[in-house]
């Protein structure tokens, strides 16, 4: 009888610690706050759009599939790039699998250690003591449980609302038509909002592949098929951007693996602060139409 009602009791202090946590507010860079201050109350409203156009918000979900508590996180990330629930606001998904679940029995397929150690350097942005699956992050700046869809929708509302620059991302005009797994692109930034004292501004360049699923045998996930969206295959940098007031105009390509499908690639431009994070502005482009 002891035994039952002890479990019990960890059952109750379990769901009393997952609730404490999902009532806890979104957690916000300190690089954000100024910006944040001039929001307002502007969180809930929703951001104005201007000739129709949408801001791009860069939603970014730290998962895995030997996580049991990613599963709902993941749909959310499709949710909101699906439905871009949030008026005004464009939602540039980047669903980034970390590595360091691999070892409890199922090895994520799309995991890699370069997205486990982009999650960690977040972490002394939000003041967090470590690091946990699943976090979502919206535009650098906040961090949440990746499955709160509230939170999102209200990180991805101010976001929007806050200074951007113009990025721009297309095919490039000499580039070759015969080769379908180099793809070469042309990105240009102009018109960033001021760089945080002391930090630079890096322009990134993201590969997502949408539409992935995996059959989990082992592991938190066995015996369950997962759906994914938006899955980076590849991040890097193309560059710093030296004078906020100075267009920045970079020509690169993009090696497809040839595993990958073609009418599911996105490209993903956008540009952070390397220290405190803040995206400074983004824009994406479907690789299907070349």
């Amino acid at each position: 009888m002891r035994i039952i009602i002890a479990a019990v009791l960890l059952v109750l202090v379990a769901v009393a610690g997952i609730a404490l946590v999902f009532r806890k507010p979104i957690n916000w860079s300190s690089a954000s706050s100024a910006m944040n201050a001039k929001a307002g109350a502007a969180e809930i409203a929703p951001p104005e759009s201007v000739d129709g156009k949408r801001t791009p918000v860069i939603v970014e979900l730290f998962t895995s599939e030997g996580c049991s508590s990613c599963p709902p996180a993941d749909v959310v990330l499709a949710q909101l790039e699906k439905a871009q629930p949030i008026a005004g606001a464009e939602v540039i998904a980047l669903s980034e699998h970390v590595d360091y679940w691999n070892y409890i029995g199922w090895s994520d397929p799309f995991s890699s250690a370069a997205f486990s150690a982009r999650q960690q350097a977040y972490a002394p942005v939000f003041n967090n003591d470590g690091v946990y699956t699943p976090q979502m992050v919206v535009d650098g700046q906040a961090e949440f449980i990746g499955s709160n869809s509230s939170k999102a929708q209200a990180a991805i509302t101010r976001a929007a609302k806050l200074p951007k620059g113009e990025v721009k991302i297309a095919f490039a005009q000499n580039a070759p038509a015969n080769d379908a797994q180099a793809i070469k692109l042309k990105i240009t930034v102009e018109t960033l909002p001021a760089v945080t004292s002391g930090d630079v501004a890096e322009v990134l360049l993201a590969i997502t592949e949408s539409n992935l699923s995996s059959q989990v045998a082992r592991g938190e996930n066995s015996g369950r098929k997962l759906g994914h969206t938006a899955v980076v295959r590849e991040l890097r940098s193309l560059g710093q951007v030296t004078i906020s007031s100075k267009p920045f105009e970079a020509e690169t390509t993009a090696m497809l693996n040839k595993e990958w499908k073609r009418g599911e690639l996105r490209a993903v431009a956008f540009v952070q602060e390397r220290n405190h994070k803040r995206i400074l502005g983004a824009a994406a482009l479907n690789l299907a139409g070349k």
